[in-house]
């Protein structure tokens, strides 16, 4: 069946319809509607953008998608049970159960998705042991992602809507002007607030502007969790008071109670994680380290000290003549080959004088083969065994 959606004031006349495609399959009749896909399409793109970020944050990919999978179906059992709890027809639930499970009838409530997948996610965090407040910054981000695009469901089912405007942008359609259930407080024929569109461009700031926070501010795990319910209250608060379609507890909005309580426990979680956290290091987002290891803290000192004391032990044992190797395996100190051969030369010319006196020609030529060897410390050992035997004779 098709349907229209409307803004008179721009001119702009859309024919849409809440279903995509409708089929039958074993006798039953099935339909793909906008409102699932969306919402299917913004929990594709928040995983994408959380596998992109993942490393970032410090998180295991795998720990994470296990977390995010069991959430994502707490947070559908939450959203479901939310509306049915707050909803005006909830007696008609009770009195049959298995209405409970037609979500494709409509009726899914934000608030209870997003309170359902963070108790699922804390639990999720503690048994696959992720940090959660590390965990938590990344999938708010996330959520904005999908709460951006998902509301966009809204629109293809003129649901979500606001009172009466005289705005530019003020829509109207065939669904809008019959007056759907649960609705109250604006006339049929005029123009009202597309308030899904408000939510949906919010979440869209919220989410850029926390983005380039985690990437330029960020100081502790759990900042952007808690900034997060800050900026996502102050404006649901602010929307929902222009929704015809809200659920109440009393006189109350109860979107507007979740959305006042999220702001306050959003700026207390804020200040005491602050206080309490060490401010993050300057290299907030370490590269991994190799096959996934993890390097020891201290291990770079530990290091340096180590190959400091191998140095003083080489240089000990390398005063030996042998060239012996030094205890721990150490290296002896080299010295140089000039050296060396002179030290060569020194202890031939002595051993070749010993039996003469010390003013005998023998001495002398073995003084005179000494200062040679000093002047050429290069000679070959031929000529080394030349000298020698001349200063024995």
């Amino acid at each position: 069946m098709s349907h229209y959606i409307s803004f008179p004031a721009l001119g702009w006349t859309f024919n849409v319809s809440p279903t995509i495609v409708e089929f039958t399959l074993f006798g039953h009749q099935f339909s793909l509607n906008w409102y699932g896909l969306l919402i299917a399409l913004g929990f594709l793109l928040a995983v994408i953008y959380a596998l992109k970020r993942v490393k970032q944050f410090d998180i295991d990919p795998d720990r994470m998608i296990d977390v995010v999978l069991v959430a994502a179906i707490f947070a559908f059992i939450g959203a479901r049970l939310y509306y049915v709890l707050f909803s005006e027809n909830r007696a008609e639930y009770f009195d049959d159960p298995l209405s409970i499970l037609q979500v494709w009838k409509g009726g899914l409530g934000i608030y209870g998705g997003i309170i359902f997948a963070f108790i699922a996610g804390l639990v999720m965090c503690k048994i696959r042991k992720v940090n959660t407040p590390a965990m938590f910054d990344l999938a708010s981000l996330g959520f904005l992602i999908g709460q951006a695009v998902g509301r966009w469901g809204n629109f293809f089912n003129q649901e979500a809507f606001g009172g009466n405007t005289t705005l530019p942008w003020g829509m109207t359609g065939d669904i809008i002007q019959s007056g759907p259930a649960g609705t109250s407080g604006y006339t049929l024929s005029d123009p009202v607030h597309p308030t899904f569109l408000y939510e949906s461009l919010w979440c869209l700031a919220g989410f850029i502007l926390l983005h380039i926070l985690s990437k330029k501010a960020y100081k502790f795990k759990g900042q952007i969790f808690s900034l997060y319910l800050v900026w996502y209250g102050v404006g649901r608060f602010m929307i929902e008071s222009l929704r015809t379609d809200s659920l109440y507890f009393g006189a109350m909005k109860v979107s507007q109670l979740v959305a006042v309580l999220a702001v306050i426990g959003g700026a207390v979680l804020f200040f005491v994680l602050r206080a309490h956290a060490n401010t993050l290091p300057k290299n907030l987002f370490p590269a991994p380290a190799p096959d996934g290891g993890e390097i020891p803290e201290g291990a770079d000192n530990a290091e340096g000290d180590g190959s400091a004391d191998g140095d003083a032990e080489a240089g000990g044992e390398g005063e030996t003549s042998g060239g012996e190797e030094a205890e721990d395996g150490a290296a002896p100190a080299s010295r140089s080959e000039d050296e060396e051969k002179k030290e060569e030369k020194e202890e031939e010319a002595e051993d070749a004088g010993a039996p003469e006196s010390e003013g005998s020609p023998a001495a002398a030529d073995a003084d005179g083969a000494a200062e040679e060897a000093d002047e050429t410390p290069a000679a070959q050992p031929d000529e080394d065994g030349r000298k020698k035997g001349q200063a024995g004779e």
